[in-house]
């Protein structure tokens, strides 16, 4: 049993929370990044059932938002894979890009889009020829080993192997939290270094 100023906070928060989403589509990011902060660090003081009505709400608005600002949920939520398997819809972010990169087309607009970054960012990443900006950016981005591999294999068709397998053993050896903070750095245009070696 909670005591009634915990029950009578959580309730507060509970309606402020619906009161952004009646907003509109407008609001939609700012009430995403609102409820994912406080479901990735919930109070104890806050009952369980006010947590399944911040999923149930997630969820439904995560569905209405745009491919960028879903990108960026997922990045906010990475550190929470079981939350985001539950609340984000099923996109194959992954297989998007293998295709764009595979048919040659529109890579840098399926790069942007899916790390949530503007075109020139995503050329930038693209651009590196070390390889490792798109490393840390696709860990960032939770953007899967194998998918990572092939696309390692398709944006440069003339990388070498020996290159390509230290791309693989740096994505391996990223910490996750460092990616996501240099991505979130990129995304917000702010000139961020990785300590990732």
């Amino acid at each position: 049993m909670f005591p009634e100023g915990d029950r009578m906070a959580a309730a507060q928060k509970l309606s402020q929370l619906l009161g952004l989403a009646d907003q509109g589509p407008a609001l939609r990011a700012a009430l995403a990044e609102e409820v994912a902060g406080l479901l990735t660090h919930w109070p104890a003081n806050y009952p369980q059932s006010m947590r399944e009505a911040c999923e149930a709400l997630l969820s439904r608005t995560a569905r209405d938002m745009d491919f960028a600002s879903r990108a960026r949920l997922r990045a906010q939520l990475y550190s929470v894979p079981e939350l985001a398997a539950r609340i984000l819809p099923r996109e194959n972010l992954d297989q998007i890009l293998i295709e764009a990169a595979r048919v040659g087309e529109h890579l840098l607009a399926a790069l942007a889009q899916s790390l949530g970054v503007d075109g020139t960012m995503a050329a930038q990443i693209l651009d590196d020829e070390s390889g490792a900006a798109l490393v840390v950016a696709c860990k960032g981005a939770n953007i899967e080993r194998a998918a990572f591999s092939a696309l390692t294999l398709l944006a440069r068709p003339g990388r070498d192997r020996a290159q390509t397998r230290a791309m693989l053993e740096a994505y391996d050896s990223v910490p996750t939290s460092e990616a996501i903070r240099v991505l979130q750095g990129w995304r917000s245009q702010k000139p961020v270094t990785c300590a990732c070696a």
